[in-house]
This record gives C-alpha cells, sequence and structure tokens, in this order.
C-alpha cells in the first residue's frame, strides 16, 4: 500500500513540474509556432507526394487517381546513360566542398579571433559574408564578364600581357571544376565563417591566457585549444553536408556555365540532369523518384556518419 501512495505522489510531482515547465516556458513556445507552422506545411505535408515516384503521374487524373507502376520510374533513372557521369560529379564536387569549406571557414574565423579588434571584426564578418546574399544569377554575369571569349577582362590579359590566344572557357569541359568549387567557396564561405567564429566566441577565454602564461606559441594555442575545442561544431557542420552529398546546388550548375552543351560532362549533377529530363520528356514521376532517392542515400550517410564519428570520438561527437 505504501508503495502505491509513494508512486501515485511521485506522478503527481512529475505532472506538477511538467505543467510548470510548460508555463514557464510558453513565451517561448509560442515564438516557435510559427516557424513549427513553416515545417508542417513545407516539408511534412509534401511527403504525400512521394507517391508520385511509385506513379505513371497524369496531371488531368492528379497525384492519388494516377495509375501505379511500381518502380519504373526507378529503372528509367538507373538505366540512363548518363547516370554515372551525374553520380560522379555530383558526389566528387559535394565532397570537394565538404573538405574544403570546413578549411577556408575555419582559417577564417580563426583569424578575425586572433584579430580581436570589433571594427575590423565587423569589417570582415560583412566582406566574407556578402557573397552569400547574392544570387547565382548576379555571380554568373560577374563570371561571364571574366571569361566572355571575345571581351572578358582573363583573355584581355592574356592577349595583352602575355601575348597568348584567347580561352574559349565556355567550351573547355577541363577548367570548369577548379572554377566551379572556388565559386562555391567564394560565394558560401562566409556563412560558415561566421558560425565557426560564433563557435570561437563560446570558448573560455581563460585558456589562451593561462596557455600564453605558459609559453604556448600563437600557433601552439591554435593547434592544442583552438581547433580541438572547436572540432564538435566541424563534425555536425560535416555530417549535415554529407545529408546532402547527393543533392547538387542547381544555381551553381545551371546558372554559372550558361547551360553550356560542351561543359556537360563536368558541370553536370544529379539536380541538373533532372531538370532537363522533366524539360525533354516531362516525366514528374522519374523527378519525385530521383528527389526519394537523394533523400534516402543522404539519411542513410547521415546515420552512419554520425556513428563513425561517436565510435571514433568515443561518444563524444555527434548530431545525435
Amino acid at each position: 500500500m505504501a508503495t502505491a501512495v509513494t508512486e501515485i505522489q511521485t506522478t503527481l510531482q512529475r505532472s506538477s513540474l511538467r505543467k510548470r515547465r510548460f508555463q514557464r516556458n510558453m513565451a517561448l513556445l509560442v515564438l516557435t509556432l510559427p516557424a513549427l507552422l513553416v515545417l508542417i506545411v513545407f516539408k511534412y505535408l509534401p511527403m504525400g507526394g512521394l507517391v508520385m515516384a511509385f506513379k505513371n503521374y497524369r496531371p488531368l487524373l492528379g497525384i492519388f487517381g494516377s495509375p501505379w507502376n511500381g518502380f519504373d520510374n526507378f529503372v528509367f533513372f538507373f538505366r540512363s546513360a548518363l547516370i554515372w557521369q551525374v553520380t560522379r560529379n555530383t558526389l566528387l564536387y559535394n565532397l570537394s566542398f565538404i573538405v574544403l569549406t570546413p578549411i577556408v571557414a575555419v582559417t577564417f574565423a580563426i583569424m578575425m579571433y586572433e584579430i580581436a579588434t570589433p571594427f575590423f571584426i565587423k569589417l570582415y564578418q560583412t566582406v566574407l559574408f556578402l557573397p552569400f546574399f547574392m544570387s547565382w544569377v548576379v555571380v554568373s554575369i560577374m563570371l561571364f564578364a571574366l571569361l566572355n571569349s571575345q571581351n572578358g577582362i582573363f583573355n584581355q590579359l592574356l592577349m595583352n600581357l602575355f601575348g597568348l590566344q584567347p580561352v574559349r572557357w565556355y567550351t573547355e569541359p577541363g577548367v570548369w571544376p577548379p572554377i566551379i568549387i572556388f565559386a562555391y567557396l567564394w560565394k558560401t564561405a562566409g556563412y560558415s565563417t561566421v558560425i565557426y567564429f560564433a563557435g570561437l566566441m563560446g570558448i573560455d577565454p581563460t585558456l589562451f591566457e593561462v596557455a600564453s602564461i605558459d609559453g604556448a606559441s600563437r600557433m601552439q594555442r591554435i593547434f592544442r585549444i583552438t581547433l580541438p575545442l572547436l572540432s564538435p561544431l566541424i563534425v555536425i557542420m560535416a555530417i549535415l553536408a554529407i545529408g546532402r552529398i547527393f543533392f547538387a546546388d542547381f544555381g551553381l550548375f545551371y546558372q554559372l556555365p550558361l547551360q553550356s552543351g560542351p561543359l556537360l560532362p563536368t558541370t553536370d549533377v544529379i539536380n541538373y540532369f533532372t531538370y532537363r529530363a522533366l524539360i525533354e520528356i516531362r516525366d514528374y514521376g522519374m523527378a519525385a523518384a530521383v528527389g526519394l532517392y537523394q533523400s534516402l542515400m543522404g539519411l542513410i550517410l547521415v546515420i552512419v556518419t554520425n556513428f563513425l564519428a561517436k565510435r571514433v570520438s568515443n561518444g563524444e561527437q555527434g548530431l545525435f
């Protein structure tokens, strides 16, 4: 009897504690409602459209009225002659982004942290973050001004300073991987820099002071204190990036090369391939199948990468 009474009292105490906690956080919960509503409307409700991946979609019949066709949409995608080319390009580009972005962003974040002057920190943050707000359309126009085969700045320099023949940049697929990687880093590294800089601001400054008193040089402080304490954030960002390794920035690969046909061997990625297939054959079911394939592969990679990160770090680093 005493045990039952104790359990009832414990249950009542927990219920009262949850109620007080809910009342205390009511304002924060109300603030999250718009974001939660956006998440439900634009992320969860569209999942019903995934049935298109298994249907022979007909616009007049609608999503649920169209006939089922099993895995025919997936077979069409995987039997395409260009599937291995677009998959290779997508994976290699994203691997380059995943490896190079933390290196560049962490380097800039550490440089800003070492400056320790508020005015210059804000100036550098603005300069680095500004390209992130530019659309790929604007960036492609800027790049065209540099690479135009007739009046481009680079070709003018090659002819006037070095006496070389102009390069037809938009018909040379071999030169585009470094161009695309550089453009991506230039546009997006500033965003990651701000995130890593915020992580640096959360490190206890007394650690650096004690290390300086013990005679540690600046490089020793970076490699012995900064990078180890910043590594959990780097791992989380890497896991999130790996989850989208089968997705490509459509604007980057569509706008930057100006849809040049000769560049497709090095600029064609899964998203761009799907877009071209939709334009040519209007197969919406195949597009849904590709999207489902990309999402499932991303989910698997996130789970595997998180498991490996926790295994290597003895459970100290990981997303979940």
